[in-house]
């Protein structure tokens, strides 16, 4: 049995929420799996993904591949502080005080 880590797409219709799953490669899409390892909702700016980083790394260390999507966000996310990882855009400056009138 050939095992992978893929996205399980759930959510409604223009909504999609997916669930990372070590599964069984002849399994279907969404179908049966063997264990949910995280969480991807691409629906929020930015992105918000939650990973179980030694479940992941479980089925790493027996053979599991992960998809190409899957290894994108394996490799943008696992190093995060956090399991529940949001990563913060830029930072906007504030706007700079207007400088005091000169005393005459």
């Amino acid at each position: 049995m050939s095992v992978t880590l893929r996205l399980a797409r759930y959510g409604t219709k223009k909504k999609p929420f997916y669930r990372i799953v070590a599964a069984d490669t002849r399994a279907r899409r969404d179908g049966r799996f063997l264990e949910q390892v995280g969480t991807y909702d691409p629906s929020v700016n930015p992105p918000a993904v939650s990973l179980d980083r030694e479940r992941i790394k479980h089925w790493r260390d027996v053979g599991a591949l992960p998809s190409e999507t899957v290894r994108a966000l394996l490799n943008r996310f696992t190093n995060a502080p956090d399991t529940a990882f949001r990563p913060t855009g830029p930072k906007k400056k504030a706007p700079a005080a207007a400088p005091a009138p000169a005393a005459s």
